[in-house]
């Protein structure tokens, strides 16, 4: 396992699986101790919070932006019930296939009685995040992995009041989530900046609710920009140093003017702890995102219908290309909007809608930002010559991604989802809360052999891999080709 890797500040309780994994690009659920808060409401104004006069503000004066920004600053509490687990092996396990002995055990195991094979009760689990305020009518923003698989959603005011939300919509490729609480009242709330003029040294404010502890103030400066850290197709995070940790998920961070230029949702971490790096999503993609949860409770994306991949030097060589920037059409998905153009198998996407695309997120990120049935003008490098095509875009079937194929269902429980290629079935996305990551593969891997069969096509490893299920085996050994060479990775299909 690597030194390093990213973890997940994915709420999820006391009753989750710890996980660790080993890649510099991975992200790993850790869970969070659960409280209940109660108490009266408490008078509260109602007008956007924000503090313009902080602008000029230095360290050990951010006082005056937290008392005006943390009214509506919320905890979130998820309630889920929990699935039943039958034992295995004569070993009492937990819903997440803990055995016994593990550490989080405690958190899990059925009531006492041994080692003998039976089903565990239904029960009720708990986790908990961090949100945001962000009208007078209660609607809140939170992460999508905060709320996710939750029967009940409880928003918490630091001064104890509590109200039940009703969840509006979510969107899993941001990991976003829109509430909506009911109050007799106007409640306190802030508004969304603009996360675009954010420089690198800029200072920035978290507030949250760390290991359950609400109301939790940090400070930091951005520390870097557009982080892609595997989390997902459209990742472009800020980096921060003010402290986050399990429970900020969600939670915002705040500019000096008072504004939001960011929704906290990762830390980089070698032991589930804050060590000075986190991420957040930018203000300018959330407001995006939220509007259109607001109005339709989902989000509907344009999609091209290609499988791409990055520009190699001797790919861009064999092209006669100048540079490596833009996205490689790996595959065109049959009756897609790409396909209906006429977009062919080894252009290379350099433009859309004169925006130069640097690498295949680029492309993912900009087909996605336009709404389907819009007009994508490319510019294309197809015969050692530029090209200009216009794609009506369609509406992404199912989940998929704008730009990217999606996989069998089984497959995505692994934690992968694949693509055809020319070189053969790459992987085009990896999750980074699956063992999938913590065994290091990643996104532009060839899958060559599934449990010693040979694939070309997502369809052949599902296949594989439902032929070893039903040969009663704990995994399945693939044969990966990565830049350094080939090698096999087992993955566990009992937890899959």
């Amino acid at each position: 396992m690597s030194e390093d890797f990213f973890t997940k500040i994915k709420n999820g309780t006391s009753q989750k699986d710890v996980k660790t994994f080993g890649l510099a690009a991975s992200l790993a659920a850790v869970g969070v101790l659960a409280f209940g808060l109660t108490g009266q409401p408490a008078a509260v104004h109602a007008a956007p919070l924000s503090a313009p006069s902080m602008t000029q503000q230095r360290p050990g004066g951010f006082a005056d932006l937290v008392e005006e920004v943390s009214p509506a600053v919320v905890s979130i509490r998820v309630t889920q019930l929990a699935a039943k687990a039958p034992a295995q092996n004569g070993a009492q396990r937990s819903q997440r296939g803990l055995p016994q002995g593990h550490p989080l055990e405690r958190f899990f195991r059925n009531r006492p009685g041994g080692g003998k094979d039976q089903q565990q009760p239904r029960r009720r689990g708990m986790s908990q995040g961090s949100g945001f305020v962000i009208s007078a009518d209660g609607y809140v923003v939170t992460n999508n992995h905060v709320v996710e698989g939750g029967d009940e959603i409880t928003v918490v005011w630091s001064d104890g009041t509590e109200r039940v939300a009703t969840l509006i919509g979510t969107d899993k490729k941001t990991d976003l989530a829109l509430l909506r609480v009911e109050a007799d009242m106007d409640l306190p709330y802030v508004v969304f900046g603009s996360s675009d003029g954010l420089r690198v040294g800029d200072w920035v404010v978290a507030v949250g609710n760390p290991f359950g502890l609400g109301g939790t103030v940090t400070a930091g400066i951005v520390s870097a920009r557009g982080r892609d850290i595997g989390a997902g197709p459209y990742d472009d995070f800020i980096q921060i140093d003010a402290s986050i940790n399990r429970g900020n998920s969600g939670g915002p961070t705040f500019g000096l003017d008072g504004q939001v230029v960011g929704v906290n949702t990762a830390i980089y971490s070698p032991c589930g702890g804050n060590v000075g790096i986190g991420f957040a999503i930018p203000s300018e993609l959330a407001q995006k995102v939220i509007a259109e949860l607001k109005e339709n409770g989902s989000v509907e994306r344009g999609w091209l219908g290609v499988g791409i991949q990055p520009v190699s030097p001797e790919i861009a060589e064999s092209l006669e290309l100048e540079g490596t920037k833009g996205a490689l059409v790996a595959n065109v998905a049959k009756g897609s909007p790409a396909e209906r153009a006429g977009l062919q198998t080894g252009d290379i996407i350099r433009t859309i809608n004169g925006v130069q695309m640097d690498e295949p997120k680029s492309v993912s990120r900009a087909v996605a930002d336009l709404d389907p049935n819009a007009d994508a003008k490319l510019n294309i490098w197809r015969d050692g010559k530029d090209k200009k095509i216009t794609v009506k875009l369609g509406r992404a079937p199912g989940d998929q991604v704008a730009a990217l194929e999606t996989t069998p269902s089984d497959l995505e429980e692994l934690g992968l989802a694949l693509t055809s290629s020319e070189q053969g079935v790459t992987i085009s996305g990896v999750d980074p809360t699956s063992q999938a990551a913590e065994k290091g593969l990643r996104p532009g891997d060839i899958i060559v052999k599934v449990a010693g069969k040979e694939v070309s096509s997502p369809e052949d490893v599902s296949r594989e891999i439902k032929r070893v299920r039903e040969d009663d085996r704990k995994a399945v050994l693939l044969l990966v080709k990565k830049e350094n060479g080939q090698r096999f990775v087992a993955l566990s299909l009992e937890d899959a």
